[in-house]
């Protein structure tokens, strides 16, 4: 019929099937656009968005940078730096507030990553995660599933605050943030506190884990069929995805770290979430990639045999027991992402302190 719009893939996804949408992104422009067009109920924001957003909405952001200087007249360009996190997150978090009320905290949250650079200390993690939990009632905050993030994990579900485990690829890590959530969980049960509204979930970087494999095959010489590095991270999802099933873990996985069209479309059919950035939204929308369930369908065994027998870090990652929580922090993909999530921190600071002390000699 002439002017209707024609539904969007992932609105299709929302509309038929048990997955949902979150957007990959604070900027109020697209997750309005991605709410609008493609059904999203949820949203995430952390320095490395913060940073993406600034480049593209510079003049919406410089004026409220020099407010907070000015407000603030003692406060470090690291305190500034993280008010202005804030600021992006309960925005964000105002548009997905019907949603929430809606869903009952199930979904509707902005999810807000805690400071990478408190990947060791749980003690320190818990407690910006209870200022993060409450800037607004549909917050859920990001803990990395690292050795100290897991006990944090814990006790902040103990607290009453829905927790997105980042940081996070493989199935050890999913079971290990699953575990704690659910001890969190019957802890709050015993002292007859509510949980009816809590909504966690646990991220597996699933692209990521690709690209450290690929990183491996790079620096070790290994030779092989190039088509099977972009499973990697979707079969671990996918075994993932059938434990919590078997299991009835009461958090739901979500899909990060988008690098081709398997990361979304494998994952169709699950009560999962999938979190790709606008842009990659935009692609999905147009691609000839028809949306139906295939989270059930497994990955080639050939495939994954192949991993097994050429990547040791696959079978870490693959393999439920492939690493104790302690060596968490060491798995390749975790060092080079913590590294990335440290830097745009400083490069946010190196955004402050240009407002903050402007060059003379520019």
């Amino acid at each position: 019929m002439s002017g209707e719009t024609k539904e969007t893939r992932l609105h299709l996804m929302t509309r038929t099937t048990p997955t949902v949408l979150w957007n990959d992104s604070c900027s109020l422009q697209e997750l309005g656009d991605s709410i609008q067009q493609n059904g999203a109920v949820g949203a995430t924001c952390n320095p490395v968005i913060v940073l993406t957003v600034l480049k593209k909405e510079w003049s919406v952001w410089k004026d409220r940078i020099a407010a907070l200087i000015r407000e603030n007249p003692h406060a470090s360009e690291d305190t500034i730096a993280w008010r202005l996190v804030e600021e992006m997150s309960v925005k964000a978090a105002e548009l997905l507030a019907p949603v929430f009320t809606r869903e009952r905290g199930r979904n509707g949250r902005l999810s807000i990553q805690t400071d990478p650079r408190l990947y060791r200390s749980s003690k320190d993690i818990v407690a910006q995660v209870m200022r993060f939990h409450a800037l607004a009632p549909n917050m859920i905050v990001k803990i990395p599933a690292t050795a100290a993030g897991i006990e944090a994990i814990e006790e902040a579900t103990r607290q009453g605050v829905s927790i997105n485990a980042t940081v996070s690829f493989t199935l050890p890590q999913a079971v290990a943030v699953a575990e704690a959530v659910e001890r969190g969980l019957a802890k709050r049960e015993k002292d007859k506190e509510d949980i009816s509204s809590m909504g966690p979930v646990c991220t597996l970087m699933v692209g990521r884990l690709d690209d450290w494999l690929k990183v491996v095959a790079e620096k070790q010489g290994i030779i092989a069929d190039p088509a099977i590095l972009d499973w990697a991270g979707v079969a671990v999802f996918k075994k993932a995805w059938k434990i919590y099933q078997e299991r009835g873990y009461r958090l739901r996985l979500l899909s990060a770290a988008f690098r081709n069209h398997l990361h979304w479309s494998e994952l169709i059919g699950g009560d999962v979430v999938i979190s790709p950035p606008f842009e990659w939204q935009k692609r999905f929308n147009a691609s000839d990639v028809g949306v139906e369930n295939r989270i059930d369908r497994p990955v080639n065994p050939k495939v994954v045999a192949e991993l097994e027998a050429k990547f040791p870090d696959f079978v870490r990652a693959f393999e439920e027991k492939g690493m104790r929580p302690a060596e968490f922090d060491d798995f390749g993909a975790t060092r080079r992402t913590l590294r990335q999530f440290c830097k745009a921190v400083d490069d946010l600071m190196v955004v402050i302190r240009d407002q903050m002390i402007p060059n003379p000699d520019a």
